[in-house]
């Protein structure tokens, strides 16, 4: 929220002096007529709307998260995306989003529609969408997937097999001479 006003320091003869600047009121379309100011918003109200803006911008929708320091031991089944930062040892299986973020430890067969990979993964990875390995990421284990990218300095022991290759986005080149 800003202001509408600005003054000018305090006068010492104690007069109130016009403002030098006002800012232009909105109007209604309807009667062309100035809106009233609208009151401010208590602080607390706005510093949790800017907490709420950051965090979903941040995570874009994320449904849940296992922080750092966190320690998970089981099965994970879940809808919308997921966060992992801690440390988890199980089965992770889902149709949406797997995040693995960097410094997470995962040692878990996990199946999943994208699974993006930033951290350590020791298990098999088997996705519907795409996997997705952004550095400093270590896998060890094989990825089954239509879609597979590897950034430059990620660590990927395994075998990887391209299954679903026609609802992929892969797209085939032909030579200009193959197509006369």
């Amino acid at each position: 929220m800003f202001r509408t006003t600005f003054k000018r320091g305090n006068n010492p003869s104690g007069e109130a002096r016009q403002p030098l600047f006002t800012a232009p009121q909105p109007r209604n379309e309807q009667t062309d007529v100035p809106e009233p100011p609208r009151a401010p918003e208590p602080e607390a109200k706005r510093e949790v709307q800017q907490y709420q803006r950051d965090t979903h911008a941040s995570t874009g929708d994320l449904n849940a998260s296992l922080g750092k320091g966190s320690e998970f031991e089981g099965k994970l089944a879940f809808e919308g995306k997921v966060r992992i930062d801690g440390t988890f040892t199980g089965e992770i299986s889902t149709n949406d989003t797997l995040h693995i973020g960097e410094g997470a430890k995962v040692s878990a067969e996990i199946s999943c529609g994208t699974v993006i990979v930033e951290g350590d993964v020791v298990g098999n990875i088997k996705a519907t969408g795409a996997v997705e390995l952004h550095r400093p990421a270590k896998v060890r284990g094989d990825i089954t997937s239509p879609s597979l990218s590897i950034e430059k300095g990620v660590v990927f022991e395994g075998r990887s097999k391209m299954e679903s290759i026609e609802s992929s986005n892969v797209v085939n080149l032909r030579a200009a001479s193959d197509s006369d």
